[in-house]
């Protein structure tokens, strides 16, 4: 196993979480201290409109390069491509868009580097960015009252910072929604995870969805990020899913209709979920009653087709996400940027969630630069509209998103996880495909995770 990268606890008891009145009062206050230290230090509140003189808007996006963990290099990419094709459309209102770009290496420090160079450059917010190192760069963000809008929802305190805005329910709405769905069809479950802080919150996301559906908590299997291959876990994985009791049911994990007993593996290790498989395929055959399931993030149709295409163990798989299928017309208007400007870069696939997740962002904040009119664009002025009830759409690639502290999941410690919905898939022929039209609500069943 790799070093575990211990930190504080995202959950409280509920006894001791603040209250919201509470929790906006101290936002506003530390806001407004930060703002007027950094304009007494430097001249300038962080994020000002024309901060070098112009009268561009600065923000920055970030994601790990070249690590031997999860790497999502179209995500800034992509943003690159963006603010080419909206400069030459005129610009956000009018002004120049800059987008600074930044590689956080899967690692604490690079991640605080990445953050501090977003203060320094008096960026207005961070889109549509991931890092696993929320710890790390939240602070620096926070204090300088910089909105983080469109995070990849990959750690917990994304939907705890009062700055923080995601677009979607992160890994916690995908693995209920799995859970949720596989509860009818699985025997016994096994979830392979990374053995990281990140991937300590997952068994419990999976379990709120398998128990809504009446059916045992999954196995947990913890492995490497960044192993080269997985034998040992998908073997131990395997043999946890097919466990069989006595009378033939399988262990502690028969469904609640009985329907089918098979049991299901879970692999959501990111980028290594694809070495994962080459692993899981060659043991798979000792165990025929097995299937799979995964969310997208962990698998897209470029794993499927390098582990075999229609003969792939991902076929007849439900794949849970937070978007419609890359297919679905609604992703137009990406694919026009990217077919405009983004030059043949073939870091940027329309079909990544990341790149995905970084077009709803800047979506999110074209519509928040709109609404302040020809007003000043700052980090102040960017939360403040977010922050009074704005109401922005996404062309139906999410339901319409508004953010605030009095949002049902607040109870069970995320009050920032606004949306809860996820679209169900499935790989039929090699190809992603929707399993149900339109979205899947989980907040009841996140609800009731057991998060204390």
């Amino acid at each position: 196993m790799t070093g575990r990268r211990r930190t504080r606890s995202t959950f409280l008891p509920r006894s001791l979480r603040p209250t919201r009145p509470f929790r906006s009062a101290v936002l506003s206050a530390g806001v407004l201290v930060a703002s007027a230290s950094l304009a007494a230090g430097c001249g300038l509140v962080p994020g000002a409109t024309g901060g070098s003189g112009d009268d561009s808007i600065v923000v920055m996006t970030w994601a790990p390069e070249g690590t031997a963990a999860t790497n999502k290099p179209g995500m800034p990419a992509f943003a690159r491509a963006y603010a080419r094709w909206i400069n030459a459309n005129g610009g956000l209102n009018g002004r120049t868009l800059k987008v600074l770009t930044c590689n956080d290496h899967n690692d604490t420090v690079d991640a605080a580097k990445c953050a501090r160079q977003a203060v320094k450059a008096n960026a207005v917010a961070v889109l549509g960015s991931y890092s696993q190192h929320s710890e790390s760069f939240l602070p620096h963000l926070e204090g300088a009252g910089i909105p983080y809008i469109g995070g990849y929802g990959v750690t917990n305190d994304e939907f705890t910072s009062p700055l923080s805005y995601p677009v979607n329910g992160g890994q916690p709405a995908l693995l209920a929604g799995l859970g949720k769905e596989l509860a009818a069809d699985c025997g016994r479950v096994a979830l392979v995870r990374p053995d990281t802080i990140a991937g300590d919150a997952l068994p419990t996301m999976l379990d709120a969805g398998l128990t809504a559906g009446g059916h045992a908590r999954a196995v947990d299997q913890q492995a490497a990020e960044d192993a080269t291959e997985y034998s040992a876990q998908a073997d131990a994985a395997l043999k946890a899913a097919a466990v069989e009791d006595a009378s033939g049911d399988n262990a502690s994990g028969e469904n609640a209709s009985g329907e089918n007993g098979k049991g299901c593996v879970i692999p959501a290790l990111g980028d290594r979920t694809g070495t994962f498989m080459d692993s899981f395929r060659r043991g798979r055959e000792d165990y025929p009653a097995v299937s799979t399931a995964t969310v997208l993030g962990s698998v897209d149709q470029t794993v499927i087709n390098s582990t075999g295409g229609a003969s792939s163990a991902f076929e007849g798989a439900y794949v849970t996400g937070w978007y419609p299928v890359a297919s679905d017309p609604r992703w137009d208007p990406m694919k026009k940027v990217i077919s405009e400007s983004a030059f043949s870069d073939t870091r940027i696939d329309p079909a990544d969630t990341g790149v995905q997740t970084t077009w709803i962002a800047y979506t999110v904040f074209k519509e928040v630069v709109e609404s302040l009119g020809g007003g000043a664009v700052t980090a102040a002025t960017v939360t403040g509209a977010l922050d009074d009830g704005l109401k922005v759409s996404t062309g139906g690639l999410t339901p319409t998103l508004r953010w605030g502290f009095t949002d049902q999941l607040a109870s069970i410690g995320f009050p920032r996880l606004i949306n809860a919905n996820v679209t169900l898939q499935t790989v039929k022929q090699g190809r992603l495909a929707a399993a149900k039209e339109g979205f899947v609500d989980v907040t009841r069943t996140l609800e009731n995770a057991d998060v204390d």
